[in-house]
C-alpha cells in the first residue's frame, strides 16, 4: 500500500470519527434541552429541539456516506473494519435519540398547555440518570474510553427500575383519579421516551466496546461471561 493511499485511509477514518463525535454532541444537546423542557415545561427549549432535528437528520446521511467511502478502501485492518461497522450502528442510534428528544419536547409542550400539574417524584431522578448515561456515552466516544462505556452498560438497569416505578404509580393514579388522566398519560409517555434514550446509549456503549476491543456484549452475552466486564477484561479481548 502506498503512502498516499494509507494517508487517504487514515484521513477518511478520522473524518468519520470526527463527524460521529459532532453528531453525538448535537444529540446530547438536544436531549439535555428536551429533559429540561419536560421538567420545567419550557416551550422555548422544546422549540429549539425541533429546530435542531433537520441538522441531525442531514448529518446521519453524511456519516453513512463517509462510512461507505471508508469501506471502499482496500486492505482495511480488522480494527478499521470494526470502526466502520460500529460507526454505522452508532449513527443510527444517535439519530433515534434525536427523534426521542423531539418526542420528549412534544410532551413538554403538551404539559405546558395543561397548566400547573404535579410531576411524578421519580421523573427528575430518572431524567438525571439518563442525562448521565448520555454524557458518559459521549465521553466514551470522544476519548475512546472503555471504562465509561462499561459504566453506561451498568447504569441501564437503574433507568428501567425508575420506569417501572413511574408506570406503577401513574397507572394506579389513573385507576382512581380521572381528573389528571391527560397529564399522567404525558408522563407515562415521557418515561417511555427516557427509557428508550437509555437503551440507545447502551447500544452505543456496546458498539464502542466492539470497535475498541472487538468484544461482543450484545443480547446479554456480557452477563453470560464467567468474569464481570471490567476494563482489564476487555483489554485482553
Amino acid at each position: 500500500m502506498g503512502t498516499k493511499t494509507a494517508n487517504a485511509e487514515v484521513f477518511l477514518q478520522n473524518l468519520l470519527v470526527n463527524h460521529l463525535v459532532a453528531q453525538a454532541r448535537t444529540v446530547e444537546s438536544s436531549v439535555n434541552r428536551a429533559l429540561t423542557a419536560v421538567l420545567e415545561r419550557n416551550e422555548r427549549l422544546a422549540s429549539e429541539v425541533f429546530l435542531t432535528e433537520p441538522r441531525v437528520n442531514e448529518m446521519e446521511i453524511v456519516i453513512d456516506e463517509l462510512a461507505i467511502r471508508t469501506l471502499r478502501q482496500a486492505d482495511l485492518l480488522d480494527a478499521e473494519i470494526r470502526l466502520v461497522v460500529s460507526a454505522l450502528k452508532i449513527n443510527n442510534d444517535l439519530e433515534r435519540m434525536g427523534d426521542l428528544a423531539v418526542s420528549l419536547s412534544q410532551r413538554a409542550i403538551s404539559l405546558a398547555a395543561m397548566g400547573d400539574v404535579e410531576t411524578p417524584a421519580e421523573i427528575e431522578p430518572m431524567a438525571a440518570a439518563v442525562r448521565a448515561m448520555v454524557s458518559k456515552c459521549l465521553g466514551a466516544l470522544i476519548y475512546r474510553n472503555v471504562d465509561l462505556a462499561i459504566q453506561v452498560l451498568e447504569s441501564d438497569d437503574a433507568v428501567d427500575q425508575f420506569r417501572d416505578r413511574i408506570f406503577d404509580a401513574l397507572l394506579a393514579t389513573l385507576a382512581t383519579d380521572s381528573t389528571h388522566v391527560a397529564p399522567n398519560l404525558q408522563f407515562v409517555l415521557a418515561s417511555r421516551h427516557l427509557e428508550r434514550i437509555a437503551d440507545h446509549t447502551t447500544n452505543i456503549a456496546e458498539d464502542i466496546l466492539f470497535w475498541l476491543r472487538g468484544l461482543e456484549v450484545r443480547h446479554g452475552r456480557a452477563k453470560q461471561m464467567e468474569t464481570p466486564i471490567t476494563d482489564a477484561a476487555v483489554a485482553g479481548a
